[in-house]
């Protein structure tokens, strides 16, 4: 009924513009034009995600890298309230940069704060603590867990580095155990699972958030975003003194800026 009320209306237009050749082009322009605007669109909102979420229990090192990251520096840290921030260079492109986020790991205030930031995020960098990952990896499972759910995190998708921090430590573990025991941990927590969970707003997502393949053991390959680890070390091998191994994790954010 909509195309047989539009017909006499095209048919104008045909006379008008002289013919339907020229209908063609100017269809096939309009569509052009709508193509356009839709990845102007989604590319917009991809770049206007300029932040890079620094995220991790207590003690982890997140702010110790945070502060590596812009200065080069060791400098003596606190367990941080509130969040950090800062335009970290890429490169003397003054124009290449990301805005680096440190937030709380404080089990009290790193949800809120995550809320807070979540939207913005085009990479989350989660910090883990090599040396004591063996006495955490529940406590860190479960806060993965909670950020791999949320359904901002799931709809944009931004890269994930786990970053396996203290490795000038003898007793630290590798970023390859580290993967295999969160996993192990991750495929537990969703199996235990059986209550719908919630965004970190608090409103229902509509039933249980499937993290990876139904059927399958977890491992992080399912995840809609590409996740990565690396091993670092804000301190450095040296100590306060030395520089600090970070050169793995400054190439993923060369990477996915």
């Amino acid at each position: 009924a909509m195309a047989g009320g539009l017909e006499p209306h095209l048919a104008a237009l045909r006379r008008e513009l002289g013919g339907p050749a020229v209908l063609s082009v100017l269809v096939a322009l309009i569509a052009v034009a709508i193509t356009f605007l839709l990845w102007r669109f989604v590319q917009g909102r991809k770049s206007s995600r300029k932040a890079v979420l620094l995220l991790g229990l207590c003690d982890a090192g997140k702010t110790l890298l945070f502060a590596r990251l812009l200065s080069g520096r060791y400098r003596d840290t606190q367990t941080s309230i509130t969040d950090s921030s800062a335009v970290y260079r890429l490169s003397q492109d003054k124009s290449t940069n990301v805005t680096l986020i440190d937030l709380p790991g404080h089990e009290s205030l790193r949800l809120q704060f995550l809320e807070r930031f979540k939207a913005a995020a085009r990479a989350i960098v989660f910090v883990v603590d090599s040396v004591a990952f063996q006495r955490e990896v529940k406590d860190v499972a479960e806060f993965l867990y909670q950020v791999l759910v949320d359904s901002t995190v799931l709809r944009n998708a931004p890269a994930l580095l786990i970053a396996c921090n203290k490795q000038d430590v003898t007793m630290a573990k590798s970023a390859k155990l580290i993967q295999q025991q969160l996993e192990k941990e991750l495929n537990t927590l969703r199996v235990t699972r059986s209550a719908a969970p919630t965004s970190l707003d608090g409103s229902a997502t509509g039933g249980p958030a499937q993290l990876g393949k139904k059927g399958k053991d977890f491992d992080f390959s399912q995840l809609p975003m590409k996740v990565e680890f690396v091993e670092c070390s804000a301190r450095g091998s040296k100590g306060e003194e030395g520089e600090a191994d970070l050169e793995a994790l400054q190439k993923w954010l060369v990477k996915v800026a």
